[in-house]
């Protein structure tokens, strides 16, 4: 069940400078994890479709590679 309600930018605005001082901390860090997230969020998919694609001739060379740097490490 959804419910919807249209209230203008300044109404919003007074309800918010009505709050307790608890309670506008409490809305203040809510919205700052929300923003955050959400760049977060947009961030890792930017990379994922900016990102450069590997063929599988690219990824058996690498892990060749990871696979010779590991070995002479032991050695």
């Amino acid at each position: 069940m959804e419910l919807r309600i249209d209230i203008e930018y300044k109404q919003i605005l007074k309800l918010i400078h009505q709050l307790p001082k608890e309670d506008l901390e409490r809305l203040t860090n809510t919205l700052q994890s929300e923003i955050s997230t959400k760049r977060s969020s947009e961030k890792i998919r930017e990379l994922i479709l900016n990102a450069p694609v590997w063929s599988d001739t690219d990824l058996n060379d690498f892990q060749d590679a990871r696979n010779q740097i590991n070995n002479s490490r032991i050695a």
